[in-house]
């Protein structure tokens, strides 16, 4: 018996021909759809690991790929979003009792004096239950250290 390509449920209906194949039609969800459809090759493949490969590095856009391989940027967004869908939920190791943060450090260190960022900053770190911690940035206000409520 044939299922539904997106719900997997087994309610489907014929619903009339498409290039020369039967189309069905899922009555749970409304996905239409054709069986054998040979319209995903094998060079769209490699054109989608190889994507995956260059925007994993951080240095090629969606635009840069999508000229790379003469597809549009949204093309190349949904086969990232599709091979995100396969990957598992990175871990984080219970050892791990220190982080730096190399491009916090690099805004926190500039020397802009425009919008206050060049003073230093109040780190805060607190634990909410055991493993799990917080770690929360502030930067002083101008009048914290000359003001008293007394």
């Amino acid at each position: 018996m044939l299922s539904c390509k997106n719900c997997e449920e087994k309610k489907i209906v014929k619903n009339g021909i498409v290039r020369e194949q039967q189309r069905y039609w899922c009555k749970s969800c409304g996905y239409n759809f054709v069986l054998g459809d040979k319209r995903v090759k094998l060079d769209t493949a490699v054109k989608r690991a190889f994507a995956v490969i260059l925007y994993a590095l951080g240095k090629s856009s969606y635009g840069f790929i999508a000229k790379l391989f003469g597809v549009t940027p949204p093309a190349v967004q949904k086969w990232l979003k599709k091979e995100a869908e396969i990957l598992q939920e990175p871990e984080v190791s219970a050892e791990i009792t220190e982080m730096e943060f190399d491009e916090m450090w690099h805004f926190v260190g500039s020397k802009k004096t425009k919008n206050g960022l060049s003073k230093p900053w109040i780190v805060l770190h607190g634990e909410l239950w055991p493993g799990l911690s917080a770690v929360v940035m502030l930067q002083p206000s101008n009048d914290s250290t000359t003001r008293s409520n007394i």
